[in-house]
């Protein structure tokens, strides 16, 4: 018996001396679990008012908080493009509990001038348009971009004016697209008409576009003009080929048709990931760089090729 009850001390003695030795390698383990394990809170605010626009960035966003530790609130605006709407959402989620922001600009330059006011210290991401003030950006470079959908069109064209659709003036993004475009266009002495008009007009409207301009070939810079441009050239039977940007659902069934001749697509499922998980990381205070987004141009006939399904249909990995 007193044998045995030697045995359990040493054991325990043993167990103790393993604890010491161990104790100081792990603590500092279990302490930095417990800060990136810390959950941060995101509101992601955006300048549309359709959220099934943004469904495969969404994915991607929701895949990094899962895996960053980050409580997620996806906000859209009731108007289009409505710069007091956004900057209203932007101070009342920073005057709340929100950590970081992930902001697609309605309106860069008045964004740009007044973003600390409205966010103080905070962490800000921007998407689709580079932001001054944000700590990263995640887009495309949209100045190529927006060459690489003119060189493409100039493939098709054979005479005639091509009708560029301005749907988001306050936006630089889609703005340097635009130009991009025109200036590619016009080097090639291809002659263009510029149209300014609503999102919530374009699909009635194009028509009447389209035989002012005596447009040959209609282009849109932002998924959600894409839409609205092809679901207005099917009810108009306009037959003039509709050049795009984006990689939504509703997109993909428009190359399919024909409808949409061409789109300047990237991945928007990354673009959500990496946002969120630069947000996180550089909230964390870990250095994150970022590049430019990767893009592709994506006929009709092309968005079953391997490399296309996974801009168009992306999954969770």
């Amino acid at each position: 018996m007193n044998k045995r009850r030697n045995n359990i001390i040493q054991l325990a003695i043993l167990v103790a001396l393993a604890a010491a030795v161990a104790l100081p390698l792990i603590l500092p383990r279990m302490t930095e679990a417990r800060v990136v394990a810390t959950p941060l809170e995101l509101s992601v605010i955006l300048r549309d008012t359709d959220s099934s626009l943004w469904a495969n960035a969404r994915m991607g966003m929701e895949q990094a908080a899962a895996e960053h530790g980050v409580e997620m609130r996806f906000l859209t605006l009731t108007t289009q493009g409505d710069c007091a709407e956004q900057e209203e959402l932007l101070r009342r989620e920073a005057e709340g509990d929100t950590d970081m922001l992930v902001i697609a600009p309605a309106d860069t330059q008045r964004l740009s001038r007044q973003l600390r006011e409205l966010v103080g210290q905070r962490t800000v991401v921007s998407v689709e348009s580079e932001l001054e003030g944000a700590e990263l950006s995640v887009l495309p470079d949209n100045a190529a971009l927006g060459h690489a959908l003119a060189q493409t069109a100039m493939e098709d064209w054979s005479g005639g004016t091509v009708l560029l659709l301005n749907t988001a003036p306050e936006s630089a993004g889609v703005l340097e697209r635009l130009e991009a475009v025109r200036q590619t266009l016009a080097g090639h002495g291809v002659p263009v008409c510029e149209k300014t008009v609503k999102i919530s007009e374009l699909t009635g409207a194009l028509h009447e576009l389209v035989q002012e301009s005596g447009a040959v070939q209609i282009m849109a810079f932002e998924p959600a003009a894409s839409e609205c441009a092809a679901a207005g050239k099917e009810s108009a039977q306009l037959s003039q080929p509709l050049y795009g940007v984006g990689s939504t659902t509703d997109i993909a069934a428009w190359l399919e048709r024909g409808t949409i001749c061409a789109v300047a697509a990237w991945s928007e499922y990354a673009a959500g990931y990496l946002a969120v998980e630069g947000a996180a990381l550089t909230t964390r205070g870990e250095t994150y760089k970022m590049e430019p987004l990767p893009f592709s141009i994506v006929r009709g006939e092309e968005i079953y090729d391997p490399d296309n399904q996974k801009l168009l249909f992306p999954v969770t990995y």
